[in-house]
């Protein structure tokens, strides 16, 4: 049965900009910059601005008093085109640059702290990755960053708030104030991060990533040795991961060679020291990274995946102590 009021549009209108927000929400929904090259469904609606006005725009909609418009024409979780295409939309006059200008500068926040993690398509390298003699200073730095970021979002968006509320006059019936759990981008968290830290050392042992090269290095086709010069990746792409370093590439001593690596052999038991205590095991450095890999590492990068793993698990029993697991990188052909 066809559906007459059903099209097939064209590509060049799937690829004009956009400006995008999901469907379902409970909470306040948030309206993103949806890139060129991705398209739209009943889920994830789209309106279509011209380019001049894409930023400013952008900024209206996540303000809270375009927030409280939109309750008035939906009262319910779903969130529909119809909902948003029956708010008004201002003559700001002089203002439209100076919204732009802050709606722009939070799309770069919010980038940067996006790509900072490996489920980003942007991903570079992870935020403790610095050149730095240890992983403390570095974390000092991230979070500096981190927090500066954060803060400055949140009083843009407060300025933002602000220009709208003066535009319809609400300054009795509405607060320009952002609270923090609003605020969307993240502030630093030393487990977290020292996870992530983790997982980018195992995917170097791979070869999926390289000290040398921004993002990905590896994800299919040619392998290409040359790319990895500062940290060789693993020749049979198999990490055994046993209760004790029975085997040359035994994943902690390839970590711990990575540690060193990275922030010099001078500073390496404060660095595994200080990973150790971020990971909150008990016991010296090396055994509690090594219980982490043992008992928390796959757990942890399914969770980051989605239950889609980059990595395989094999699991050969309690039995066997000395081959307990391994990960095998999926994109590389053993053969």
């Amino acid at each position: 049965m066809q559906q007459k009021n059903a099209r097939v549009l064209d590509i060049d209108f799937l690829k004009k900009k956009k400006c995008t927000w999901t469907d379902l929400t409970i909470s306040k929904n948030s309206f993103r910059i949806a890139p060129d090259d991705t398209f739209y469904d009943i889920s994830g609606h789209c309106f279509f601005p011209k380019e001049e006005d894409q930023l400013w725009l952008l900024g209206y909609a996540n303000t809270s008093i375009f927030a409280e418009l939109l309750k008035v024409f939906n009262s319910i979780i779903h969130c529909q085109v119809g909902d948003v295409g029956k708010i008004i939309v201002p003559d700001i006059g002089e203002q439209k640059s100076k919204v732009s200008v802050l709606a722009g500068e939070n799309l770069d926040f919010s980038k940067k702290d996006w790509d900072s993690f490996e489920t980003s398509w942007d991903f570079q390298y992870p935020p403790l990755l610095r050149k730095v003699p240890t992983i403390a200073e570095a974390f000092d730095q991230w979070q500096t960053e981190c927090e500066e970021r954060f803060n400055q979002l949140k009083a843009n968006e407060e300025e933002l708030n602000r220009i709208f509320i003066d535009i319809y006059g609400l300054q009795d019936e509405l607060t320009s104030e952002v609270e923090d759990r609003d605020v969307t981008v993240r502030k630093a968290d030393l487990g977290r991060d020292i996870r992530s830290f983790i997982s980018y050392a195992v995917g170097c042992m791979f070869g999926r990533y390289s000290l040398d090269v921004d993002g990905l290095a590896y994800a299919g086709g040619e392998w290409d040795a040359s790319k990895y010069a500062s940290f060789a990746a693993d020749k049979d792409n198999i990490i055994p991961i046993c209760d004790d370093e029975y085997f040359e590439d035994d994943i902690v001593g390839l970590f711990v060679e990575f540690v060193k690596t990275v922030y010099g052999a001078d500073t390496l038991d404060e660095n595994l020291k200080f990973i150790a205590d971020a990971l909150g095991g008990k016991g010296q450095p090396k055994d509690v990274i090594r219980n982490y890999f043992l008992s928390e590492f796959y757990s942890d990068h399914c969770k980051t995946y989605q239950k889609c793993p980059i990595y395989w698990l094999f699991d050969s029993g309690k039995k066997i102590t000395a081959f307990v697991t391994i990960f095998m990188k999926s994109q590389r052909n053993l053969l």
